[in-house]
């Protein structure tokens, strides 16, 4: 199996054969003329390095020119990426001037939930705000700079010495939108110890217990998710 991976003009090769892969980039090459960059260790933002142990991919450079642009770099970094004991809506505080930076930042810290998937929740959190933010949401924003200054490297592993049988684990809440009422569900999924795919999302509908909550999220997460068992939800 060859897998090919295009981004505009870039193009990133993977399988299980190397002459296979060999053999495509040959039959690019006469069709387009490419030029080949050798082994794939930067590509878009993310920073890759194999080992016997593994594979790890992280956004060191991307994380830590996030924090340069926002003079974060010699902030004080904390544990966590939000205040979960603060309950923002729409109507924290003044409103901003221009959203423009507000935007523009979460903008930025969506992409960096690639390889971060605790910040899942904080950013989707966010993202909510992105018509009305105020200096509040905007704090909390750069709340999110100040706990990646703490390992700006921190990323993903997967490991070449685990099973390859899949496992998932799904939570929610009960109405925790103050705006909305709505309920924050979340997912993740893991090949072996590896995590493969994670979600963060306020529910589409309003709920009347947290009983329903467990039932529509628990459908939604097995229907969005195929591939996995139901039965490995846990």
């Amino acid at each position: 199996m060859t897998v090919i991976l295009v981004y505009v003009d870039d193009l990133v090769l993977a399988g299980d054969d190397i002459e296979e892969i060999n053999h495509i980039k040959q039959y690019l090459h006469d069709l387009f003329k490419i030029k080949e960059l050798g082994e794939f260790t930067y590509f878009l933002g993310m920073e890759i390095s194999r080992g016997l142990r593994g594979v790890a991919i992280c956004q060191r450079k991307y994380c830590l020119d996030l924090l340069k642009d926002y003079g974060m770099l010699n902030a004080k970094s904390i544990s966590t990426s939000i205040n979960y004991s603060t309950h923002l809506s729409k109507n924290s505080s003044t409103i901003l001037a221009s959203t423009s930076e507000y935007r523009k930042l979460i903008r930025r810290l969506l992409y960096q939930t690639n390889t971060r998937p605790e910040l899942c929740y904080a950013v989707a959190k966010l993202s909510q705000f992105l018509d009305c933010a105020t200096d509040k949401h905007f704090e909390a924003a750069l709340q999110i700079l100040r706990y990646l200054r703490g390992a700006p490297a921190l990323g993903l592993f997967f490991s070449a010495n685990t099973d390859l049988l899949p496992s998932g684990f799904s939570d929610s809440n009960w109405g925790a939108c103050p705006d909305s009422q709505r309920s924050i569900i979340g997912y993740c999924f893991y090949l072996g110890t590896s995590i493969i795919s994670w979600k963060s999302k306020k529910q589409d509908t309003v709920v009347t217990s947290s009983c329903e909550v467990a039932k529509v999220h628990t459908r939604r997460v097995a229907g969005g998710s195929r591939e996995i068992d139901n039965n490995l939800l846990r």
